[in-house]
């Protein structure tokens, strides 16, 4: 996956998982959650299930979103 797409598809994803876990972050640290997630829950994702094209990315990328933000409200908040 290009490098521009997944920055995109990341930031999407960081923005929806930071707006469901009712995260209140700056715009750089949305991204980087997303981008971050978009890597941890993308790859894991093709590695689990066989879905293909550029939904498999996007799921994985909100679900490791998702996870990092959780993570980031978990810890990092205190």
């Amino acid at each position: 996956m290009p490098i521009i797409a997944l920055v995109i598809i990341g930031a999407a994803a960081g923005f929806l998982a930071t707006r469901m876990l009712r995260l209140d972050t700056d715009v750089l640290t949305t991204v980087a959650i997303g981008v971050i997630g978009a890597l941890i829950g993308g790859l894991a994702l093709r590695f689990l299930i066989t879905i293909t094209g550029w939904m498999a990315g996007f799921v994985g990328a909100l679900l490791g979103a998702l996870l990092l933000a959780w993570l980031w409200k978990t810890y990092m908040s205190r």
